[in-house]
């Protein structure tokens, strides 16, 4: 702090002690000791803020020991005064510079305390000081308007007196705990905390501690916030926020409702135009179902009868043979007969499972789900699935060529691989290939299986994709007939086609394409 000295004062007495010392100079000059009442002369500026007072003290000093020795005349100067005279110049200046620099730490210390007490004085939160007993040994304007007391009517009094009554002695024990382990509490710190007005009246605030030591005593300062605006703001957010919701619930109930009206709305529009184009195409459809079916029955009658009546006879002569070998040593026997009897079941099931999935298509129950899928992955692991029905000597083998994702329904071209490689598979002998090969163009998924089995004639191609139908030089070779027709109706739903190529004794080609994205 700056000494407790004024300006005039300190000027006067400066004044006082250089006249002092040019008297006493004067009369006694043989006495350089006086010429250090200069040094006075300098410190006393140091009341004196300005810089230049403390120059001007310092020019004056030496230009005083300058005329001191012009009055002495410098040849009645004796060695050692010289050496006095010089130690006398060092210290004008060493003072002048020592004064100089206290000066500016007492400037920065004013300023410093300027500043604090006008962020102390104007801060907009309130500031309470106290000491290691609880009592308020400071407290800002801020504060004193918070809870409605006058600065004289807060100071030493504990800092229960901000705190609501109900909480008053449970507060003294946890202000006693805190000062055993004090610690920085940032603001709110989790906790809805209350202050209390000197009316009585309380209100909500958020509190930040941070301690601090000086003079070996510990003090606590309290930042206080009124946080009456924001609980209101936010009381008024979640009224808003329910009256929101409430609306948002009606209008989805509307919504809703509006929706379930138009989509019934659109059903009945669409039943209507459904019985008056079922209305057309029944009287035309009528005939051709009538001779299609009858086509049907005969070809269904005259495959059941062959492909149903030999497994079946497989199953009842094993059957009749097993119970003839009793003994251990035709084990190898049975075994053979209980193969033969699981191969004509697995027939069984197979032709089963094609009516089953006629069916479905018929009812109209398998539909095509597109999602995208790697072209590449799914042909490959088909093959995989499939190598337990590879006779001796067969090979598949696959290539693919141009990019592998595309967009279309993963389980039905399982489906449709399945069919054609099983097919090239049994329709050719042992020791035969089967190749499988797939390009994916900009538009485009083709995929092609290759087998180099009996063949078809022209004369059966034209109807291989039939339902129930199968070639001429395919009657003594197990099938249903309708492999080739639920392939042509995956095809449809996945927006494909198929062709096929082949040549009797020299193999058959089936190629078939579907769009590499879905619209």
């Amino acid at each position: 702090m700056m000494p407790q000295l004024s300006r005039g004062k300190a000027t006067l007495f400066a004044i006082l002690a250089f006249a002092m010392t040019l008297v006493c100079s004067y009369f006694l000059p043989q006495y350089l000791i006086i010429l250090n009442g200069l040094l006075v002369v300098i410190f006393l500026s140091i009341f004196v803020h300005t810089t230049w007072s403390t120059i001007i003290a310092a020019l004056i000093s030496l230009i005083s020991v300058a005329l001191h020795i012009l009055f002495r005349r410098i040849v009645t100067i004796s060695h050692e005064e010289w050496n006095k005279y010089a130690i006398l110049v060092f210290l004008i200046i060493i003072s002048t510079l020592v004064v100089l620099y206290v000066k500016k730490l007492i400037l920065k210390m004013q300023f410093d305390k300027s500043h604090m007490t006008s962020l102390f004085e104007n801060a907009t939160e309130g500031l309470v000081v106290t000491n290691s007993d609880g009592d308020i040994v400071l407290v800002n304007p801020s504060a004193c308007r918070m809870f409605g007391y006058e600065p004289d009517g807060i100071m030493g009094q504990k800092i229960e007196l901000l705190i609501p009554s109900q909480y008053r002695k449970a507060h003294i024990k946890l202000r006693e705990g805190f000062y055993e382990k004090p610690q920085n509490r940032v603001m709110g710190h989790g906790r809805d905390l209350h202050g209390q007005r000197s009316d009585g009246q309380t209100f909500p605030v958020e509190v930040s501690l941070s301690t601090y030591t000086q003079n070996d005593q510990r003090f606590v300062i309290a930042f206080i916030v009124d946080i009456t605006h924001r609980k209101e703001i936010e009381r008024s957010m979640v009224q808003q926020q329910k009256q929101l919701e409430k609306v948002t619930d009606e209008m989805r109930k509307l919504n809703a409702d509006l929706e379930a009206k138009v989509e019934e709305r659109t059903v009945i529009l669409k039943e209507a135009l459904q019985r008056l184009e079922q209305s057309q195409e029944e009287l035309s459809e009528a005939l051709d179902k009538e001779r299609q079916l009858n086509e049907i029955k005969s070809r269904f009658v005259s495959m059941a009868s062959h492909e149903f009546r030999t497994p079946l006879s497989t199953v009842l002569s094993s059957a009749s043979l097993l119970s003839k070998y009793t003994t251990t040593d035709e084990q190898d026997k049975r075994n053979r007969h209980i193969e033969k009897i699981k191969g004509s079941v697995k027939h069984l099931n197979d032709l089963l499972e094609d009516f089953l999935s006629l069916g479905k298509l018929d009812e109209g129950k398998i539909g095509a789900i597109f999602g995208e899928l790697n072209l590449k992955d799914v042909v490959h692991d088909t093959i995989e699935e499939l190598k337990g029905l590879i006779k001796p000597g067969q090979n598949v083998q696959y290539e693919h060529h141009g990019q592998e994702i595309i967009e279309s329904d993963k389980k039905l071209i399982k489906n449709i691989l399945i069919n054609l490689i099983s097919n090239a598979i049994k329709f050719s002998e042992n020791n035969k290939n089967v190749y499988v090969a797939s390009q994916v163009n900009q538009n485009q998924a083709v995929i092609s299986v290759k087998d180099e089995g009996i063949g078809i004639s022209d004369e059966d191609q034209e109807h291989l994709f039939s339902s129930f139908f199968r070639g001429k030089n395919a009657i003594n070779i197990q099938g249903t007939g309708l492999g080739l027709h639920i392939v042509k109706r995956y095809l449809d739903l996945l927006g494909g086609d198929v062709d096929l190529q082949s040549e009797l004794g020299k193999g058959t080609i089936i190629t078939f394409t579907i769009p590499v994205k879905y619209s």
